[in-house]
């Protein structure tokens, strides 16, 4: 039986729930499109079934901040996925700071080992720096997903290199996120 993977393109393109903004870019653009290359590398796989949370890039989801969150977390599980990976990018006051993260809820769990794989698909694919595997238990999304969860943060929008990255190779963060994803199940390439 296929594995299913939900995949939360972070933030809403517009209204409730926007993201941040740095270097001419749009987190919820990136998002979106990183998710939807995922997706189509993931639909490719056999092995995987996957459906997402924004199916057009203008797809808006819940009504407030919360409604949409929750709105994702309920398609989660309602399906009911086995995996669930939020897509997002970061941002911060300090243009110096750069890096992939991947936050998940607790440690040593399957979240955990998933999020150390995703983490090192990326680096290794777009060559951000690694900035670890990083506990956050109030994350909504981490916090009411009933399958195992991780939030993953690209790059920052706010750093020009990683911006730059995002910009010219929002497929490569894709392929790294894919590339995690069979590691962790021990799988070949296609």
């Amino acid at each position: 039986m296929a594995i299913r993977i939900f995949i939360d393109q972070g933030h809403n393109p517009s209204g409730p729930n926007t993201g941040a903004e740095g270097n001419g870019l749009r987190e919820q653009d990136v998002n979106f499109i990183v998710g939807v290359y995922l997706a189509d590398l993931l639909r490719a796989d056999p092995r995987f079934e996957v459906r997402l949370s924004r199916n057009s890039p203008d797809e808006i989801l819940g009504t407030s901040n919360a409604s949409s969150l929750a709105a994702r977390v309920r398609m989660a599980n309602s399906w009911p996925a086995d995996y669930f990976i939020s897509i997002h990018c970061n941002s911060n006051v300090n243009p110096a700071i750069n890096g992939t993260e991947v936050y998940v809820f607790q440690q040593n769990t399957q979240s955990y080992w998933l999020a150390q794989h995703v983490l090192i698909g990326i680096v290794e694919r777009v060559g951000t720096k690694d900035n670890g595997v990083r506990l956050n238990p109030s994350l909504f999304v981490l916090r009411r997903t009933s399958m195992p969860a991780i939030l993953v943060e690209l790059a920052y929008l706010s750093n020009a290199e990683d911006a730059q990255k995002l910009r010219d190779d929002p497929y490569g963060f894709a392929q790294g996120i894919y590339n995690g994803l069979l590691s962790y199940f021990g799988f070949a390439p296609l």
